[in-house]
């Protein structure tokens, strides 16, 4: 019964029985078997800045996919085809949702090679390597290199909250709203319309909503009436009235 089976890291004949049954109980045998391997591939990719349990989670869900494409007929080992599976899955995350500003993908690829083959290239130089050392590992040329280097930048996006040198978070340097701009079509509008009325109907119009005159002081101002100069100012605003209805 395969209830029975335990963890063995998974046999020829589990996976041949496997592939025949499709068993879910023994599908989760295999898995469970072998997620010490999905560990520590996962591992491999702790030190690019996403944390370790989302790492793990996706080298898991990429177990299953491996131990349910796994064929044994094939000839090859299911260390070596779970880790291809695994590792794949691994840099797509990478490469798909890791990166808060979007790099070419063979930049994005070199990029998670290149953390490997510097900490290589250090333990065997006992320093740290040049771009051309690098270059050279990788088989990729030195320009590659150096792009991949500058990529990194857009790897990570960080908050405008957090405080720079000067602790002082970039908010507080951003400009704020710019009030004018709210109306600056209403002005527009408004100067079209007052010069279609008559000289004396704007001058009018000017004296009370731009200069805050009163009636009685616009009226001593251009020598009529205060009657007179309601009687304009409420025709002129009955003039302009119709732009702005329009322009709603």
């Amino acid at each position: 019964m395969t209830s029975d089976l335990r963890p063995t890291g998974g046999t020829r004949e589990q996976f041949l029985q496997y592939a025949t049954s499709r068993d879910p109980a023994l599908r989760d045998v295999l898995v469970e078997a072998n997620l010490g391997l999905a560990r520590i591939l996962a591992r491999r990719f702790s030190n690019r800045g996403e944390p370790f349990d989302d790492l793990l989670q996706v080298a898991s869900l990429a177990l299953i996919k491996a131990v349910e494409r796994f064929d044994p007929d094939r000839g090859v080992e299911f260390s070596t085809f779970a880790t291809r599976t695994v590792l794949g899955e691994l840099k797509h995350h990478f490469r798909d949702r890791a990166w808060a500003i979007r790099a070419p993908r063979r930049l994005q690829e070199l990029y998670l090679e290149l953390g490997h083959a510097i900490s290589l290239l250090s333990q065997e130089l006992s320093r740290s390597p040049t771009v051309a050392e690098v270059a050279e590992h990788l088989d990729v040329p030195e320009e590659s290199v150096l792009q991949a280097m500058e990529a990194r930048q857009g790897y990570r996006s960080s908050s405008i909250d957090v405080p720079d040198e000067e602790q002082e978070p970039l908010s507080a340097r951003l400009g704020s709203d710019d009030t004018s701009f709210v109306g600056v079509e209403d002005r527009t509008v408004l100067i079209q319309a007052l010069a279609a009325l008559p000289e004396r109907e704007q001058l009018i119009v000017q004296l009370r909503f731009f200069e805050g005159l009163t009636q009685s002081e616009i009226a001593a101002r251009v020598g009529l009436s205060q009657m007179h100069v309601s009687r304009l100012l409420t025709a002129s605003l009955e003039k302009l009235r119709p732009a702005f209805v329009e322009d709603l």
